[in-house]
């Protein structure tokens, strides 16, 4: 079908709605739009962006600093202005931020200003999504875990509790973009307010309205705002609002017409526009690798293209959720999503062009030229070998050290939130009530494990208590014995309506029909420790002990020339990984289908040794070791 024939089909009246609908649709484009220079805006008549007064299309892709290391922002930037984009798109990680309420971090890796610079200095635009909420597979969706201390808290909603947060942060944030905006010579040509929110039960317009107000007050009135929805008409209804352009989001799977007709619905003039185009996607614990065909990815783009609508490409380069950054999904049960955000995106998790690269690439070259000269190659990858590890110890050996504020003592359990230990580990203690002779079930009340308990007596490893998975463990023990749970949090929901996501033990623990209660917990200060040069600034000899459980392992490797590789760890269950003190993120070679974990040269020595620290939660190798590799290996199946 002809492209204007098309068109005509899609203009299909819109919707009465209120403040979801525009007005009447209009004449198809006849005339170029005039405007003054350094403006972007909509231009309805011409059905187009409007850039310094001629028609604008954008050939974009996503990127999240916050999962690059910095020193390859601008290797990566680059690499997608030769694949032919104009412009990136960006969220902008509240919580990578703010970590702690009232401290704003934004030098070195979190330094947006200088990642903006490197956009607008390599030739690319930038299409900004600031949230508050962000999705983005990152943990909580990018809202700051403190937020949870508040019980009654109502998350992306005009709740005031929340939205006085949310003011004081964007206080802070807006100011540093508004003069990086393309109308005061900047990069930044549009803003997102909020992110797929129609998909979000709380259906609160008069949150839409106050953050589109709070960014007109700190941006001003020309920026473009727009929101981003999915292709259902139930996701538009409660996701757009007047005076902000609609744009919808699909991926290769969805249907590009009736896509585009559903954004008709709500904006029957201006530019098409799919702000997700899912070229890859995302992969779970415990489930097969995604793939994206380059061919279904291809196809899909040039159609868009031939339509003139604006496409942006998520993820362009994914990168890593390194530390304990990674989000998780939430259907019938919880899915936390892999330490390596690769997305089978066009450039790999470590920046290097794939076949998805160059097939996009030649696409985008029948619609725009493409830069001229070599695309830079993918960086050099090391295997620098196996490095056996010593065993230094069980963690609960190591109390001292890693919870120097000592135990908060309390009848019932208290959550992470509430001990102010929004990430990582934390130890419950209480002691066995009665002895237990035959075995007897310790279970949590209503699923109250979340994510992952380790359970020892008196040090002897029990079992693992698992969110949806594994509801009780049965124990044995003496009346008095000490229970222990190391308690793993897994990364918190980002998507849907469970983001009230409490880690710890949420809820009683009970030994058959027995409520444990006086609890001591003691929040464990691992990075820092680590970070600060433990263990291997106190070595000793190797404990020989094969017992299971919580334990840390330890060695070093020389590298006299740093390079980017990857450590294998196979043989091993589950656990958490560092090098130099550097947090790389959760390994689980038994769940798969990430069996290796991205290793960027920045965090690696050359004139001195490199230390290796892993904290395996169930059981360690008989022989233990770490392998450093030239390549990934995401695609393992269980």
């Amino acid at each position: 079908m002809a492209p204007i024939l098309w068109l005509l089909l899609l203009l299909a009246p819109g919707l009465a709605m209120s403040e979801c609908t525009t007005q009447p649709p209009g004449s198809l484009p006849h005339q170029q739009p005039t405007s003054k220079s350094g403006t972007f805006t909509v231009d309805y008549e011409n059905e187009c962006f409007s850039k310094d007064g001629s028609c604008f299309r954008y050939i974009s892709g996503s990127i999240h600093y916050f999962r690059i290391p910095r020193i390859y922002w601008k290797d990566r930037l680059q690499k997608m202005y030769m694949a032919g984009l104009n412009t990136i798109q960006m969220y902008i990680a509240w919580n990578y931020h703010e970590t702690t309420p009232g401290e704003y971090d934004f030098s070195n890796a979190k330094d947006i200003v200088y990642f903006l610079s490197l956009a607008q200095e390599i030739g690319l635009f930038v299409i900004l999504r600031p949230g508050p909420y962000i999705c983005a597979e990152w943990d909580l969706g990018g809202l700051p875990a403190w937020l949870l201390q508040n019980s009654t808290i109502s998350l992306r909603s005009s709740d005031p509790d929340y939205l006085a947060a949310v003011d004081r942060w964007f206080a802070v944030l807006l100011p540093k973009m508004k003069p990086l905006l393309y109308q005061n010579g900047g990069p930044i040509i549009s803003f997102q307010v909020e992110n797929e929110y129609g998909s979000y039960f709380t259906c609160d317009y008069d949150y839409l309205r106050h953050l589109r107000e709070v960014m007109r007050k700190f941006l001003g009135e020309d920026v473009l705002l727009f929101t981003t929805d999915g292709n259902q008409l139930q996701d538009l209804y409660c996701g757009t609002l007047q005076r902000l352009y609609s744009t919808v989001d699909f991926g290769t799977t969805d249907d590009v017409s009736s896509s585009f007709r559903i954004q008709r619905q709500f904006e029957p003039e201006g530019p098409l526009v799919n702000s997700e185009f899912y070229v890859g996607w995302l992969d779970y614990w415990g489930v097969e690798h995604s793939v994206v065909p380059i061919e279904n990815a291809t196809g899909m783009l040039e159609e868009m293209l031939l339509l003139g609508a604006s496409v942006n490409m998520y993820m362009f380069e994914g990168g890593t959720n390194f530390g304990y950054w990674n989000g998780a999904d939430y259907n019938t049960k919880y899915r936390p999503i892999t330490t390596s955000y690769d997305y089978n995106a066009p450039l790999s998790e470590a920046g290097d062009p794939t076949q998805k690269f160059y097939a996009l690439r030649d696409v985008i070259s029948k619609f725009r030229a493409v830069p001229v000269g070599p695309v830079p190659p993918a960086t050099v990858k090391f295997a620098y070998g196996a490095v056996p590890l010593t065993k230094y110890g069980a963690l609960l050996d190591f109390l001292n050290v890693l919870s120097p504020r000592g135990p908060v003592n309390s009848t019932y359990p208290l959550t992470f939130e509430q001990m102010q230990q929004y990430y990582g580990f934390m130890l419950y203690r209480t002691k066995l009530p009665q002895t237990i002779e035959k075995v007897l079930p310790l279970m949590p009340e209503l699923n109250g494990v979340h994510d992952r308990g380790y359970v020892l007596v008196n040090g002897v490893f029990q079992g693992v208590l698992e969110r949806d998975n594994v509801h009780l463990v049965n124990i044995t023990g003496s009346k008095g014995d000490s229970l222990d749970i190391v308690v793993e949090n897994m990364g918190r929901i980002n998507f849907g309506s469970c983001l009230m996501d409490l880690k710890g033990l949420i809820r009683n623990l009970t030994l058959a029909s027995t409520i444990l209660t006086n609890w001591s917990m003691f929040p464990l200060a691992i990075d820092d420790v680590i970070e600060n040069g433990w263990p291997h600034s106190v070595q000793q000899e190797d404990v020989n002990s094969m017992a299971q459980g919580p334990a840390f392992y330890y060695g070093t490797f020389e590298s006299q020339m740093a390079q980017d590789t990857y450590v294998r760890l196979q043989g091993w269950a589950k656990g958490q990984i560092w090098i130099n003190g550097f947090n790389l993120g959760r390994y689980w070679p038994e769940r798969g289908p990430q069996e290796t974990l991205y290793v960027p040269k920045n965090i690696l020595n050359e004139n001195s040794p490199n230390n290796v620290t892993v904290l395996e939660l169930e059981r360690g190798p008989a022989k233990p070791s770490v392998v450093f590799q030239d390549h990934a290996i995401l695609t393992a199946k269980r």
